[in-house]
């Protein structure tokens, strides 16, 4: 279904915020400039958000959706060309750094790390809502990880929680370097990294 007059311009602010915010960061981001680069009245940005908090709220569901819709395509892609859970979990670990090699410009950032480094401005429930996405982040790839230690003990003695958090911990490490240096390759190098601890530590002999 297209998206009405309305829903199109809330659209529009946020893919704008959400450009500077990854440049900037929160504080030095204004709405006035918002504003300006939407090309939209102070009413009619007031109409969609009463204030940078509501604003910043949008901006991080938006960006946590994506990102599970991201990974959900990549990862059920890879269940398509494998049954078994590690051989699918390797093989969307693969389709995840290749995606992330292809970008021509490094990863612009990540939301969820911009509002932590600035959690003072935001409420409990901003801040409960960035704490809860990393929680689904790492509930995610842990199940993954349960289901696969299953079916293919450890060689080592690993925390599987602690193993799914270092993916996300990784990846975000990666945007940092990638972003710094301008070099997608970095981020895709990371995922790699760690697909290989993933084979050194499930992978039998």
């Amino acid at each position: 279904m297209a998206m009405s007059k309305g829903e199109q311009t809330k659209d529009r602010i946020l893919e704008i915020a959400e450009s500077a915010v990854l440049a900037k960061g929160f504080s030095n981001t204004s709405i006035d400039e918002i504003i300006a680069a939407a090309d939209i009245t102070k009413s009619g940005f007031f109409y969609h958000f009463k204030d940078k908090t509501e604003l910043a709220k949008a901006l991080l569901v938006r960006f946590l959706e994506n990102d599970d819709r991201i990974m959900d395509d990549i990862f059920d892609r890879a269940r398509e060309l494998s049954e078994d859970t590690l051989q699918a979990f390797l093989i969307g670990l693969k389709l995840f750094s290749e995606a992330m090699a292809n970008m021509e410009t490094a990863h612009p950032g990540c939301m969820v790390s911009a509002v932590a480094y600035h959690d003072k401005q935001f409420n409990d429930e901003v801040r409960q809502l960035n704490a809860e996405g990393v929680l689904n982040w790492r509930a995610r790839v842990h199940e993954v990880l349960v289901e696969i230690a299953e079916q293919n003990p450890p060689k080592i003695d690993v925390d599987l929680e602690q193993l799914a958090d270092m993916f996300w911990v990784l990846t975000d490490g990666g945007i940092i370097i990638s972003k710094v240096l301008n070099d997608p390759q970095v981020l895709a190098d990371q995922v790699m990294l760690y697909r290989s601890f993933i084979e050194a530590i499930f992978l039998r002999n």
